[in-house]
């Protein structure tokens, strides 16, 4: 059965700050691998081809829409506003939307309206942004909806939603036809605090493309030449990835092993309030703020470091535990996240659990025997959750929409 899926997405290598945007371009290729052609509708600041990378020469069959709107990644009315204040010469134009609302329904409305003279047989939206040119769209050609949800509202803001994004969600997922959740976890929110029927929810990990890879990665330029125990974290610096939590933790282990040192790589508006907390909690000497890190860097860093720790608040799934394992590092993975799902070997806990944490930390730095079994069951893990493999469950998905 050929299928083409009109796809609607918010962010897509490169131009991309958090794991939506990797996730889109693995499944994306999986489907591309799996025969289903695949139109994809961006926001985009402007029209250039760089905005979506074409990497592998199946992408090249990628047919890709660019969208002219003002919307990015992780947009929320306050980074919407303060930007539009902020950067009013910077593509903030009226027409473009003046609030994050009026950008939202701009954008909707563009994107069906470029799309009307396909004949796809299938619509699939990505996160809430999406949501409304996924349902104007799949009513316009008739066809199924379906509505992927990488993360809600309620995993941004640690239950404290904005009540306009959160129902512009909850109104996604009614009208769709099937939703596919990236984890267990996600799906138990989505039918506890959305109130949605478990059964039109299927679950479809996220995937990786990564290898166990026994090449020595390259260290980084300013790691120092006597290689102290280093402990990582790596993702957005927003409050429902747990910086603080790390920082907590951090302040723990370096009572007992005050050589340790800890690196927190990604960008985000709390890096200078996480900056004045490491000094406040005397780590200005232990803590590296590395920044946003490319793909090869972030691989460097996973190799180099005697442990990763995800102390996600809420995580759907966590694609960084993947890229963790794949370069033989031991993990410490929050129990409210979708990666605990998949990844046995390794320590869970409690987010809020910061003395447990550290202690699991001082036991993988003390015990290397220890640390060397928790990766023991990454190439498995890593072969199972191919891209291909879980494109091939969404194409499952796809035709018994269309069957049915």
């Amino acid at each position: 059965m050929s299928v083409h899926s009109l796809m609607f997405g918010w962010e897509y290598p490169p131009r991309h700050l958090g794991g939506l945007g990797v996730a889109c371009q693995g499944l994306v290729r999986g489907l591309l691998g799996h025969g289903v052609k695949v139109t994809l509708v961006l926001p985009c600041a402007s029209d250039t081809t760089d905005d979506v990378d074409i990497l592998s020469p199946q992408e090249t069959l990628l047919e890709h829409i660019r969208i002219k709107s003002t919307l990015q990644p992780y947009d929320s009315h306050t980074s919407f506003s303060l930007r539009a204040s902020t950067t009013p010469h910077h593509g903030m134009h009226p027409m473009y939307g003046e609030g994050l609302e009026q950008a939202v329904e701009l954008f909707t409305a563009s994107s069906v309206e470029l799309t009307k003279h396909l004949e796809p047989d299938v619509v699939h939206a990505h996160d809430w942004m999406t949501y409304g040119a996924g349902i104007v769209s799949a009513r316009h050609h008739n066809r199924p909806l379906v509505a992927h949800i990488h993360a809600t509202e309620l995993d941004r803001t640690h239950f404290h939603p904005n009540e306009w994004i959160y129902e512009r969600e909850r109104y996604g997922f009614l009208q769709a036809d099937r939703i596919i959740a990236v984890s267990q976890y996600t799906k138990n929110i989505l039918t506890e605090h959305y109130g949605i029927a478990a059964d039109k929810i299927s679950v479809v990990h996220n995937g990786s493309d990564e290898c166990m890879d026994a090449t020595p990665t390259p260290l980084l330029t300013w790691s120092p030449v006597k290689k102290a125990p280093m402990v990582l974290f790596l993702g957005r610096l927003a409050i429902q990835k747990g910086p603080r939590h790390f920082l907590q933790m951090a302040t723990m282990v370096h009572a007992h092993r005050p050589d340790v040192q800890f690196v927190i790589a990604g960008d985000g508006h709390m890096l200078p309030s996480l900056i004045d907390e490491a000094i406040h909690l005397g780590l200005k000497d232990n803590v590296v703020f590395a920044g946003k890190v490319s793909r090869e860097e972030g691989r460097a860093l996973y190799a180099q470091a005697d442990c990763f720790v995800m102390p996600s608040l809420s995580e759907p799934f966590g694609l960084v535990a993947l890229e963790a394992i794949a370069q033989g590092t031991p993990v410490i993975l929050s129990k409210q996240s979708g990666a605990s799902e998949v990844v046995r070997h390794g320590f869970h806990v409690d987010f809020w659990d910061t003395e447990k944490m550290a202690d699991c930390v001082l036991t993988i730095l003390r015990e290397q025997p220890l640390a060397l079994q928790l990766t023991s069951e990454a190439p498995s893990i890593l072969q199972k959750l191919t891209w291909s493999n879980q494109a091939g469950h969404v194409r499952s998905i796809y035709e018994d929409l269309l069957r049915s």
